[in-house]
């Protein structure tokens, strides 16, 4: 089993280069070949939210492999259906970082794609992700409306064209994820596990976890993280079905693990406040996208209306006749709809106190 290099403190920046260094993760890299970076940039949204990989992240990883004679290396990240890659960039201070090293930034959502056959059947992925020598994952280790955690597995996503994205939720997020881990396979993962979000995969309540860990074995990690936010197998089942895809290995102990300081503060990984689930309770939900349903419970999490209505969101809705309120364009045909693809959190909340439903 591969084993997991962490650290503790809040320094971005200092923390990835030493993690780096520990793993020598530069005999990763080929001989003359290209390193592209792919960070969490799901919304337009900081770091300090729990949302975004800290650019610290990104720096480290650039000095570090310039430092080993690395010069081809790029930010590759798209943003989340609905959401501007670059206006999240600039959001999440990435700008700043690929000027001052003179890295440059691709839209991934602007880049030409490959059909890749994976063991749910062909998946359209960005040929930049594809084609890099060493891919660089850089997710947040935090909670998901949907699938509860994101991680490594999730964070490749961000390789799909959006019109691949809308198709993952389709078939039920799961099995794609975990076999899109499987078909890209990065070499080697950064997590940023210093303040995310437990519940809220877009961020807005982070909880400050003060540590970073690095491997070669995106399903291991997620394993590991999912251990860390006290998550069970059956909560996040694609971690498995990634191993069983031929992803990497679902296993680790303690012995994997090399930590390369210790926490100031001795305490235990903060556990998820399921905020989501109660908030969720009775939402019909069929092959939603992320953002439309990230919108409906920041929606629900603001709403002071007393009642509800019976909420109806996702794509299965679409040309159905529904008695209850519609969140999306793809539930038009409800008694009620909030317009769009996605609606905002707050044109959702509106809605909800405008009707007053008994």
């Amino acid at each position: 089993m591969s084993k997991i290099y962490q650290i503790y403190g809040q320094d971005a920046h200092e923390m990835t280069l030493k993690l780096l260094d520990a793993a020598d993760a530069a005999r990763l890299a080929p001989a003359g070949g290209s390193v592209a970076l792919k960070p969490n940039l799901v919304i337009a949204g900081t770091p300090e939210s729990g949302s975004t990989t800290h650019p610290g992240v990104l720096s480290g990883c650039i000095e570090y492999f310039r430092a080993h004679g690395v010069t081809d290396i790029s930010v590759i990240e798209g943003s989340w259906v609905g959401d501007d890659t670059m206006r999240a960039m600039r959001r999440a201070g990435y700008d700043k970082v690929c000027e001052r090293y003179g890295v440059p930034f691709y839209d991934l959502k602007k880049d030409r794609t490959r059909a890749v056959k994976t063991a749910v059947g062909s998946i359209d992925v960005c040929c930049r992700a594809l084609d890099a020598g060493l891919l660089v994952d850089l997710p947040v280790l935090k909670g998901h409306c949907q699938t509860v955690m994101t991680c490594a597995l999730k964070n490749l996503k961000g390789c799909l064209p959006d019109r691949e994205k809308r198709h993952f939720h389709a078939m039920g997020l799961q099995k794609p994820i975990a076999a899109l881990g499987a078909a890209l396979k990065p070499r080697l993962i950064v997590v940023d596990s210093i303040c995310g979000d437990l519940d809220f995969e877009e961020g807005g309540t982070p909880v400050q976890t003060n540590r970073m860990y690095l491997g070669e074995d995106a399903v291991q990690l997620d394993a590991y993280g999912r251990a860390l936010m006290g998550l069970t197998p059956e909560e996040v089942p694609y971690i498995e079905l990634a191993e069983r895809y031929g992803g990497g290995s679902a296993r680790w102990s303690e012995d994997d693990l090399v930590a390369l300081n210790q926490p100031t503060e001795a305490r235990g990984y903060p556990r998820p406040s399921g905020t989501v689930a109660g908030l969720t309770r009775g939402v019909r939900e069929n092959q939603a996208c992320s953002a439309c349903f990230a919108a409906l419970v920041r929606a629900l999490h603001a709403s002071r209306a007393g009642g509800r209505p019976t909420i109806y969101i996702g794509q299965g809705w679409q040309g159905q006749t529904l008695d209850g309120l519609g969140i999306g364009k793809c539930c038009r045909g409800a008694s009620a709809c909030v317009m769009g693809c996605p609606p905002t959190a707050d044109m959702i909340a509106r809605k909800l106190e405008e009707l007053q439903w008994d």
